[in-house]
């Protein structure tokens, strides 16, 4: 079992509201302090659902923003904090996060810092980098958000993994002897247009807004003629599988193998089949192969020579009993045809199409630190 972030939420009650509603109401406010962190895994880990999956599989973890605060970046906070004051906020996320999860001692933490990236193998089969995109990034370009490509966001020097983990991940990446080369990550690798071919508008904190961090990395995948690289994603609440392209500007260009984006588990509600927007974004992605906006999870089932991945989805969230389904499975087999359907079928009781696009979730995060920011203003008035 790969989770690959936000396991947590740092939000108070009712500060991020889901179209459809909160499954689960959190129980205190923010957290900030070590006590309040400790609680809040708490609080997650007395779900009966959650202790059978952890009894059942053995679990790979890496965190995303939401196990210390949304979009944060190294040690630059959301708003409304000072640097000094986060940096002990981060340490005690980390430490509380290193308590609860299966992680080996050498991740072990030291104040606001802890190597969480790291290197399995599973035979010769595939090798798996989990990386961490958070603690080592530049900030996000353009003030955040969904924005254009600008100067800022194609400065070279930016990074989203660091110096010292971009040479371990090509390092392993040169030495691995495996069928499969995966990078279980948390944000979307693949160019993500969501405005139109003449303006475009891309996510300033997915690899998008890092372009030139992602360059390095397909630079180095394309020098090493490499068609085997899995990209294995999380963070944006819905199911995408995409092609892999040396140029995602070009569909003729090269395929190095592809990416396949997990929903969440029941973050963003009951959903639907798909957006409002989504025709628009596969119009302007062509190298997107597959939508979807129910919750759920990716399955995938790896040979030395086709990586499957079968999206299981249920039609509702917001009450149990929902059945389990394979929305669709997507098979790639190195041979430079890309991702194949191999299945597909309708989800019973499910929505079809929703009113919601891809820019909600980003406003609901809006939303939840306005909250945020009145509630601390209420206080100072008190």
């Amino acid at each position: 079992m790969f989770h690959l972030g936000d396991y947590i939420y740092e939000y108070g009650p009712n500060e991020y509201v889901s179209a459809t509603g909160n499954v689960r109401t959190h129980s205190s406010a923010e957290i900030m302090s070590l006590d309040d962190y400790r609680n809040r895994h708490a609080q997650y880990r007395s779900d009966a659902n959650l202790k059978a999956a952890h009894a059942a599989f053995p679990w790979v973890v890496t965190w995303d923003d939401h196990e210390v605060e949304n979009n944060y970046a190294d040690k630059i906070p959301e708003k409304g904090q000072s640097v000094e004051a986060f940096i002990i906020r981060r340490a005690a996320a980390y430490q509380a996060y290193y308590e609860h999860m299966p992680l080996r001692k050498t991740s072990l933490p030291n104040g606001p810092d802890m190597r969480l990236y790291r290197n399995f193998t599973y035979g010769n089969l595939a090798s798996f980098n989990v990386l961490d995109t958070r603690q080592y990034r530049s900030d996000q370009a353009n003030g955040d958000g969904n924005k254009p490509q600008s100067p800022e966001s194609l400065d070279p020097r930016r990074t989203l993994m660091g110096q010292e983990q971009e040479s371990w991940l090509f390092n392993n990446l040169s030495t691995s002897k495996a069928h499969w080369n995966v990078l279980a990550q948390q944000i979307f690798f693949a160019q993500w247009n969501f405005g139109t071919s003449s303006a475009p508008v891309y996510s300033m904190d997915s690899w998008d807004g890092y372009p030139a961090q992602r360059q390095r990395v397909m630079d180095f995948v394309k020098g090493k003629n490499m068609n085997n690289l899995i990209v294995l994603t999380g963070d944006v609440h819905a199911s995408w599988a995409s092609n892999l392209h040396t140029d995602f500007n070009n569909p003729k260009s090269p395929i190095f193998g592809a990416e396949f984006v997990g929903t969440s588990i029941t973050s963003g509600g009951n959903g639907a089949d798909k957006r409002k927007d989504t025709d628009h974004i596969l119009e302007q992605n062509p190298h997107i192969k597959f939508f979807n906006d129910y919750r759920g999870y990716v399955r995938c089932k790896v040979t030395p020579v086709q990586w499957q991945a079968d999206y299981r989805v249920v039609p509702f969230v917001t009450e149990p009993g929902a059945a389990v389904s394979t929305r669709a499975s997507y098979v790639y087999q190195k041979d430079q045809m890309g991702l194949k359907r191999v299945s597909a079928s309708a989800v019973p009781q499910g929505l079809k199409i929703s009113e919601q696009v891809e820019e909600d979730r980003f406003t609901a995060h809006t939303h939840a630190h306005n909250k945020q920011m009145g509630q601390i203003k209420e206080k100072v008035k008190q």
